[in-house]
């Protein structure tokens, strides 16, 4: 009888060396999933207290106009989305680093071409023909392509006049 078989001891080394290879490639899989991922969230740690609505935001019942003011802090930002709500509808604004109409005016020219505040600046903006006030506006600053969460929003939204 002259039949060769492999010895236990190297079938048990083969067995050790795929399951070592297998781990290894899932664990490069895995390794890309997370860090991409990681990558994506962290660019948002730091922007929540440098994207805020500014002081000089309230709404204007005779000339029927929200007027809010965002404030960027040290900071290089893509875009701010801005949500106002009331009466149960709510109206989206992204502004830009590039001027655009979209929808916004700005303050106190009325220009209809409207751009983010640069680094360590703020802006205001004014929304035309709002016949009720808001319950609530909230920014959301963008970085990349990823949207951060909510970074500052208002409630109570008093009223101002227009010199």
């Amino acid at each position: 009888m002259n039949k060769k078989a492999i010895s236990g001891i190297v079938a048990s080394v083969i067995l050790i060396a795929l399951v070592i290879a297998s781990v290894g490639i899932v664990w490069k899989v895995v390794q890309g999933m997370i860090s991409s991922k990681l990558e994506e969230s962290s660019s948002c740690f730091d922007v929540a207290d440098k994207v805020s609505l500014g002081e000089y935001t309230c709404f204007n019942s005779s000339g029927k106009e929200i007027l809010f003011e965002i404030d960027v802090g040290d900071i290089n930002l893509d875009k701010v989305v801005v949500l106002v709500s009331g009466q149960g509808t709510t109206k989206s604004y992204t502004i830009t680093n590039e001027e655009q109409d979209i929808g916004l005016l700005s303050y106190p020219n009325k220009n209809n071409l409207v751009k983010l505040p640069g680094k360590n600046a703020g802006l205001t903006y004014i929304i035309e023909n709002s016949e009720t006030k808001p319950d609530v506006i909230k920014i959301s600053p963008v970085i990349g392509n990823n949207q951060c969460s909510v970074s500052d929003s208002i409630t109570e939204i008093g009223s101002c006049s227009l010199i």
